[in-house]
């Protein structure tokens, strides 16, 4: 049974220390990161999932970006993390899930991600074929999901930092 919070300041180093333990060593340098550098994450869309004993079991985190010449404003997913320990019993999905509304609910329209699609499609994702994310990223990793119809109509091109 997990907590699913918004992500606060004084969770900070239990999330990095999550990052850390759930990816590779200089994750850091991947080209996601340089989308992230000097930009705020949305807070209210970063959570947190604690176990009934305050351990975090997996945490979201979702950064602004935008998009193509028309500079198009949409979300990035990520990173999200569950405990190795935690992995299969549903932390990910129900963080996924939460955070999806909650961006609805704000009026969010357009998500993207880097990650599985076998993984991602069951929460709508697709795989994009308009879309470029800086390099070195493999382009059959990038979705996309509309939380409202139509959101990527015309909108393409490459994902850029926020401005």
């Amino acid at each position: 049974m997990y907590e699913i919070k918004q992500e606060k300041k004084d969770d900070w180093w239990d999330v990095e220390s999550l990052l850390d333990l759930s990816f590779a060593p200089g994750r850091e340098a991947l080209s996601s990161y340089r989308l992230r550098d000097g930009i705020l994450p949305v807070a209210e869309l970063c959570l947190i999932a604690r176990d009934l004993n305050g351990i975090i079991g997996g945490s979201i985190r979702f950064w602004p970006i935008q998009i193509g010449s028309k500079k198009a404003k949409a979300l990035l997913l990520g990173p999200i993390a569950v405990h190795p320990t935690r992995q299969g019993e549903g932390v990910g999905g129900e963080l996924i899930r939460s955070a999806l509304e909650l961006a609805k609910n704000d009026g969010w329209t357009r998500i993207v991600l880097i990650g599985d699609e076998i993984y991602y499609q069951k929460f709508g994702f697709k795989k994009s074929g308009f879309l470029s994310f800086p390099p070195p990223t493999n382009p059959d990793r990038l979705l996309y999901l509309e939380l409202k119809s139509g959101a990527f109509k015309g909108v393409n091109g490459q994902i850029q930092k926020f401005e």
